[in-house]
């Protein structure tokens, strides 16, 4: 792998943000080479380089949600060929559709912060301040860009881990082998973040208009996620996510927020529940919310009709979970859509999703009449909205918790409980690692981060998942009511084997860039 220096991404990036808004307005500054020479104000500036994997189609656009679509949660809503091979695991590394981008992305991103880690603590022109934020913001991004990557390509043999590439890495030895295991990277992600976190501020010390940096709690959350997904290889690990989530509640600066639909409002970009999220704007941003709803928008608004839900993921709600209509609209439900009235599949009764149902999570910013220009993208071709993409909340980090101490063979009922009383549910009793399945299942329906294949392939479930049918909804309607909802069979049963697709594969692209990467095995 011959990682690339950015040189031009800083001056793509300031002008693809020129008109945004409070924290896309900052744009980045100069080179890392350069740092010593640059003001405090610059030097923040320089900072949200790091974040422009924010702005990036394969990175928070569609991405690797074509990896989550190969869950049992959703089928592909329109004929895609790439699409339709991720999900069937027949994928082989060159034409992997957005996730392609993932793989140079991050290790951009991991370049630049190995640049800010080397020359920062020479800028003495800094403040301490500032130089702290820099440092803190290097680590942050170097930790979090290799836990992106890690969980979906590298394991604990036999291919190992994906290529660590440090502050310490000279340009002659950039290219280099694969680590033995992911823990390995696991362990320089626990490390990074921890760096940062003893570097960065609170949540609520960040001023208004710099809301999207990072902060304590953003860091230690995610050093929790990485010992999670390091315990699948070595359970010990369990005993760092309690440890890590502790740091986090303990805190006091995290709650749920308490009806569950409210965390998806744009009013609650910045919530008690908010730990980490994709920095959005009608200008730029994620373009989640704009890739899933109805191919077309119904002729409204030009929205791409992508990751449908299943009528599994469904059943997996229990009576009177409130996160079931918040999340995932039914034929008969009623949705606002631009200033529209529509009752899903009734009225109009055509929709383009094979299972008769759409993710309804994100549709805030699409409610109201006026909603294009001012809370979505004037271009439906970038459909991004004002509201902010979860990476991180609490709620995860409660899961978290409760997942590490039922495999440890402790109560986990406290935290998980809180999450149900939130969703409306009754609360459980010497709760089962089925409990937290399923808990997990509802409580992150197609967000960033939390991804229910990974859970299945961590948990070992994928194979049985997997061998089993997908299904939708024919729906039979009477007049303006739906008179009958058919189960049928939308995607055939297909053939997971865990020793190859536990992992997917890495870009052919990527690979022909190196003397020393190798592709996963099987692929």
């Amino acid at each position: 792998m011959k990682t690339k220096i950015i040189a031009i991404a800083f001056f793509i990036l300031a002008g693809s943000l020129s008109s945004c808004k409070k924290f896309l307005e900052l744009q980045p500054y100069g080179q890392p080479s350069e740092l010593n020479n640059l003001t405090d104000p610059q030097a923040m500036q320089a900072v949200y380089s790091l974040f422009y994997w924010q702005y990036r189609e394969g990175t928070l656009g569609r991405g690797f949600m074509w990896y989550e679509n190969c869950s049992d949660n959703f089928v592909t809503g329109r004929t895609q060929a790439e699409a339709q091979n991720i999900k069937n695991f027949l994928d082989e590394g060159s034409s992997s559709r957005d996730v392609r981008e993932n793989w140079p992305q991050m290790y951009q991103t991991i370049n630049y912060a190995n640049n800010l880690i080397r020359s920062a603590p020479g800028a003495t022109k800094l403040s301490e301040r500032v130089r702290n934020s820099v440092l803190g913001h290097a680590y942050f991004m170097r930790g979090f860009a290799y836990l992106w990557l890690a969980p979906w390509y590298g394991d604990n043999g036999p291919n190992g881990g994906i290529p660590i590439v440090t502050e310490t890495t000279t340009i002659d030895q950039i290219d280099v082998p694969r680590p033995a295991s992911v823990l390995e990277n696991y362990a320089l992600i626990i490390e990074d973040l921890n760096k940062a976190a003893d570097l960065l501020p609170w949540f609520d010390e960040i001023p208004e208009a710099e809301k999207g940096l990072m902060h304590k709690t953003a860091a230690w959350s995610l050093m929790a996620r990485a010992a999670l997904y390091a315990a699948q290889y070595d359970n010990s690990y369990y005993e760092k996510v309690i440890e890590y989530t502790d740091r986090v509640i303990n805190s006091g600066k995290h709650s749920l927020v308490p009806n569950y639909k409210d965390v998806f409002e744009i009013d609650h970009n910045w919530s008690s529940e908010y730990i980490m999220s994709a920095t959005s704007t009608e200008i730029d941003g994620s373009k989640l919310p704009g890739v899933i709803f109805q191919n077309g928008g119904f002729g409204i608004y030009n929205t791409w009709g992508y990751f449908q839900p299943t009528v599994e993921l469904l059943k997996a709600f229990e009576p009177g979970d409130t996160r079931r209509k918040a999340s995932i609209a039914i034929p008969g439900d009623t949705l606002s859509f631009v200033g529209n009235q529509l009752i899903w599949a009734v009225n109009p009764s055509s929709v383009s999703s094979p299972t008769a149902m759409t993710i309804s999570k994100y549709l805030a910013p699409f409610r109201e009449a006026d909603a294009v220009g001012n809370t979505v993208n004037p271009n439906s071709d970038n459909g991004t909205t004002d509201l902010n993409i979860p990476l991180v909340r609490y709620a995860d980090v409660l899961l978290m918790k409760a997942e590490a101490l039922i495999w440890l063979g402790r109560n986990g009922d406290a935290p998980l409980n809180l999450v149900r009383e939130r969703a409306g549910l009754d609360p459980k009793t010497n709760a089962t690692k089925e409990d937290l399945k399923n808990e997990r299942r509802c409580e992150f329906v197609l967000e960033f981060g939390v991804f229910r294949h990974l859970d299945l392939v961590r948990w070992g479930d994928a194979q049985a998942a997997y061998s089993k049918p997908l299904h939708g909804y024919k729906v039979t309607l009477a007049g303006t009511t739906v008179a009958n909802l058919e189960e049928i069979v939308v995607w055939p049963a297909r053939n997971f084997n865990p020793s190859v697709h536990h992992v997917f594969p890495i870009p052919n692209n990527e690979i022909a860039k190196s003397q020393n990467l190798k592709q996963n095995l099987g692929y």
